[in-house]
């Protein structure tokens, strides 16, 4: 049979949007994907609540 030599992976380059960053994840021995990883910034601003006035 073929000798199966050291796992390799194309590297891909960071994708990076307004609000998603997608990063590559690194080789696990044993694991059959690395995996990608995606980090969302905060899009949604929040304002502090305050009881409305009573009539």
């Amino acid at each position: 049979m073929s000798d199966a030599g050291p796992k390799t992976r194309p590297q891909v380059p960071e994708g990076v949007t307004e609000y998603v960053t997608t990063t590559q994840g690194k080789i696990t021995e044993g694991a059959f994907f690395c995996g990608y990883h995606t980090t969302w910034k905060s899009f949604q601003k929040e304002a502090p609540y305050s009881t409305p006035k009573k009539p």
